[in-house]
């Protein structure tokens, strides 16, 4: 059984992708539900209109059931043991767009577009030397079956086939 991060900046298509892959018999955990049922939630943030997470006591107190094929949903899950990583990026401007929608705070809304655009979810896994095998996916226009479809065929393949290595990783600055 494999525990399989979901990860990226929100509204990139991270709990959409899960809810489908829950209807492939995957168990699904989302970051914020384990810090809640954990107590490894922090302060309100304000300026970002969400709870904190104190994601290294989470990291320490996450302990899956090896029992299931799981999937953690959350932009933080690549911070816990898990055996692969699916890295979902969205173009900035479309990215802005779906933020916007689900009308986030201005300052909320510039900070994960600024994030998606430097790819700072790679800068932590470089960061934090995360070696395990990684996907990056593209939502900015593929359907969320799409995306299904190739996170299936890469598990399928023991996680070799499309294979992400950070200096392959899409730059949006380019």
């Amino acid at each position: 059984m494999v525990v399989i991060a979901i990860t990226g900046s929100p509204a990139v298509g991270k709990s959409t992708i899960s809810d489908l892959l829950a209807g492939h018999g995957w168990k699904v955990e989302s970051v914020a539900e384990l810090a809640k049922s954990l107590d490894c939630e922090g302060e309100y943030d304000d300026l970002m209109g969400c709870v904190e997470i104190d994601i290294h006591k989470l990291a320490e107190k996450f302990m899956p059931n090896r029992d299931d094929n799981i999937i953690v949903d959350g932009h933080l899950s690549h911070f816990l043991e898990v055996d692969a990583i699916i890295i979902l990026r969205c173009e900035p401007a479309k990215l802005r767009t779906r933020l916007e929608s689900r009308g986030y705070p201005e300052a909320k809304v510039n900070a994960n577009v600024e994030w998606e655009l430097i790819a700072g979810t790679w800068s932590e896994i470089a960061e934090f030397e995360i070696d395990v095998p990684i996907l990056e996916l593209d939502t900015t226009t593929s359907t969320a079956e799409e995306l299904v479809e190739m996170v299936n065929f890469w598990i399928e393949g023991d996680f070799t086939s499309n294979l992400t290595m950070i200096s392959d990783a899409i730059d949006w600055l380019a």
